[in-house]
């Protein structure tokens, strides 16, 4: 039997609600697939490779804990302070690429710190400030979300054992202009203090890239990384940047197998 005009036309208003339901649920998943987390930092959080091993950055690990479908695009480079990020124009090779919806987790201090060299020293509570807001406006202006995370603590100790913070005021200033521009903070200072401090001097050991040629007490090694990547995940798990559905495996033992460091490129 065939339907007359006036019954396929009722026909056709009664399926468009659906196909635009269905429409804008795919839209919106294909939004959530193709979200990326981008890292601005230095030598902590960077890639590195064949010639590094075993030296680790915490942003190769951050993928573990990750669904899958969550990309991360990691710019953290050796050596770079939030000045010297900017003054190099990598911040402006981030900007270019990030999308609404992308996330840019900022990470610096450790190079910030360096008094005697004018390429990379930030003040904590005048120029470094400054710079960060260059990466939050920036982002937000593209419509992503940035995030501060405050510089992950090297291993230092006390002649008591106590863990002792090494990045004097730049955690502070970090905390006060995440309260006054409104950016999520992760704390990653006191977390990974707190965490050393009950490793103790001897386990922390295993966490830094000590080998039999070098103590460094700066930089990871696979257990490290993955340590200082668990937190990170938590912390954008706990202040709500990321929902339950985006992060996986924060419970669970990852194998150091994992951690690859590719050639560099020529």
């Amino acid at each position: 039997m065939s339907l007359t005009r006036r019954q396929a036309t009722l026909a056709a208003l009664a399926a468009a609600p659906l196909a635009l339901a269905v429409t804008g649920t795919a839209q919106a998943a294909q939004r959530r697939r193709s979200r990326t987390l981008y890292i601005a930092g230095d030598s902590t959080a960077a890639q590195k490779y064949a010639d590094a091993a075993p030296e680790t950055g915490w942003g190769m690990a951050l993928p573990f804990f990750l669904r899958k479908d969550l990309l991360v695009s990691n710019h953290a480079v050796n050596g770079r302070s939030s000045k010297s990020f900017v003054d190099e124009a990598r911040l402006d090779v981030v900007l270019q690429a990030i999308k609404p919806g992308d996330l840019l987790l900022i990470q610096f201090a450790h190079n910030d710190e360096k008094v005697a060299d004018p390429t990379r020293y930030t003040e904590p509570w005048t120029t470094y400030q400054d710079y960060l807001r260059l990466y939050i406006e920036g982002a937000r202006a593209r419509g992503a979300r940035p995030v501060l995370a405050t510089a992950v603590e090297r291993r230092k100790f006390d002649a008591g054992g106590n863990a002792v913070p090494t990045h004097g005021d730049y955690p502070a200033a970090m905390r006060a202009l995440a309260r006054e521009e409104r950016v999520t903070l992760l704390d990653v200072q006191a977390l990974s203090l707190a965490l050393w401090q009950r490793i103790g001097v001897e386990g922390t050991k295993t966490y830094f890239n000590w080998t039999a040629t070098e103590q460094d007490n700066t930089h990871f090694n696979p257990p490290g990384a993955i340590a200082v990547a668990r937190l990170v995940a938590r912390e954008l798990l706990r202040t709500g940047v990321l929902a339950p559905q985006d992060v996986r495996r924060l419970g669970e033992d990852i194998p150091e197998s994992w951690i690859t460091w590719p050639q560099a490129a020529a």
